[in-house]
């Protein structure tokens, strides 16, 4: 599907986004789902994320667009892009080249560890 504008619209209609005009994008791994990272986007880098292949996102600390992997070359490639059920979410699928953290590491849910959960209910 090529994407135009009325198309790109329709779209954005079915989004929430917030007060600050972003939606939180979990960005997930196409073939072991592994979630690699979680980032925002606006209505801008959705657009450029749907229509270039590569993902893009809106930087709340610098104010800026990036694209993943211009400056690491670890880049992300757009497999699929979904809307969760209440259009505040996307999920990103993609092919992961390099670590999608900023350390270098394969997922960003790895280096600062696991919580620990002491409320854990067993299955009866």
């Amino acid at each position: 599907m090529i994407m135009d504008e009325n198309s790109f619209e329709e779209i954005e209609k079915k989004l929430k986004f917030d007060d600050a005009g972003l939606i939180t994008a979990v960005i997930q791994d196409n073939v072991n789902n592994d979630v690699l990272m979680v980032g925002y986007m606006n209505s801008v880098s959705l657009y450029r994320t749907l229509t270039t292949g590569r993902v893009w996102f809106w930087s709340r600390s610098r104010q800026e667009y990036w694209r993943k992997g211009d400056t690491s070359g670890h880049i992300q490639l757009v497999r699929h892009v979904y809307v969760d059920c209440d259009g505040d979410c996307l999920l990103v699928k993609v092919e992961q080249k390099g670590g999608a953290c900023h350390t270098g590491a394969r997922t960003c849910f790895i280096s600062a560890g696991e919580l620990p959960v002491s409320g854990i209910i067993e299955e009866a």
